[in-house]
């Protein structure tokens, strides 16, 4: 079982032009979309697809839109009562895969509704393989609420990844070894503001991220899996330091690929994959995602893991 937290989730519409976005002027859509989302719920959809057990974690009225799309898809969930509409997400896709995104901020949660989603979470986690704590923080909320879950979650027994940003994923780090979580997922740029490289982006030099995902390791963290977009990704653990380069694709929109990815990587782990493989599970999957339109998901069927390269940098660490 993988449970999956999104405490800021969004009704995700994607709006599919037939050219470029031409700024200021009125533009006619070749076909939009609606559809569930957030990063863990994103997530607990790849999961499900390929044959796996998961369920979505999440603040939501029993009528809100999110929810009801959540039922129509048939996926399992557990909402938290809110009061108020979750927030609704638009994303632009153009003809050559540039996609724009504006996210509204999400609906505040009160220390009641907050209490409740932490304990709904835990009740899940009970007995589950991976607990995934994904995407922002609603408006409100502490930063360091993801590593108070970590802190409560691991004592439980259960492994804890993270896919967050800014001000919520260094809290989170910051926190201390017994509340670090077993996997963390930066990209590119998030990796750089990690490892304190200021105004850097990290997915156009391969070696650096290498080594500042080592370096995470080294605070503690037992797996740092880094998507570096096309130039594909990194994972570091104690054992070594794996990179992937992704096949050659034509991207159609990166909606999703980063969520696709870390599904890829724990559905790997859940099978029992060594370091390299669930680095190529990760890859093939996040891939897959750039090269389906909108803010579709891959499906086993979609993977050409095959065609991921993998080698090692380093195949022992101190």
């Amino acid at each position: 079982m993988i449970v999956t937290l999104t405490a800021n989730p969004s009704l995700d519409r994607t709006v599919t032009l037939d050219g470029p976005l031409e700024r200021g002027r009125v533009q006619r859509a070749v076909a939009t979309t609606s559809v569930p989302a957030g990063k863990g719920v994103n997530v607990a959809r790849v999961v499900l697809s390929a044959g796996r057990s998961a369920v979505a974690v999440l603040p939501g009225e029993h009528d809100d839109p999110l929810v009801i799309g959540l039922r129509d898809l048939g996926i399992p969930h557990r909402a938290v009562e809110v009061t108020g509409r979750l927030r609704v997400n638009l994303t632009i896709a153009e003809p050559d895969g540039t996609t724009t995104k504006v996210n509204e901020p999400g609906l505040p949660l009160s220390a009641e509704q907050l209490a409740a989603l932490s304990a709904t979470l835990e009740r899940e986690a009970a007995g589950a393989r991976w607990v995934v704590l994904s995407g922002s923080l609603p408006p409100g909320v502490p930063d360091g609420w993801y590593g108070e879950l970590v802190g409560r979650l691991r004592a439980s027994g259960a492994a804890v990844a993270v896919d967050t940003s800014g001000p919520p994923l260094l809290a989170t780090l910051a926190d201390g070894v017994a509340r670090l979580p077993q996997l963390v997922k930066p990209n590119g740029e998030e990796l750089a503001e990690l490892a304190g490289v200021v105004g850097a982006d990290l997915e156009d030099d391969v070696d650096a991220a290498a080594a500042a995902a080592a370096g995470l390791v080294d605070r503690g963290v037992e797996a740092v899996l880094a998507t570096l977009g096309a130039a594909g990704a990194v994972l570091a653990t104690r054992g070594g330091v794996w990179v992937a380069r992704p096949p050659a694709i034509r991207r159609l929109s990166t909606v999703g690929a980063g969520d696709s990815a870390l599904a890829g990587y724990l559905l790997a782990d859940l099978a029992g994959a060594d370091p390299a493989d669930r680095l190529r599970s990760a890859v093939a999957h996040g891939a897959a995602a750039a090269g389906l339109p909108g803010s579709t998901l891959p499906t086993p069927a979609d993977l050409r893991a095959g065609d991921v390269q993998v080698h090692a940098l380093t195949t022992h660490r101190s």
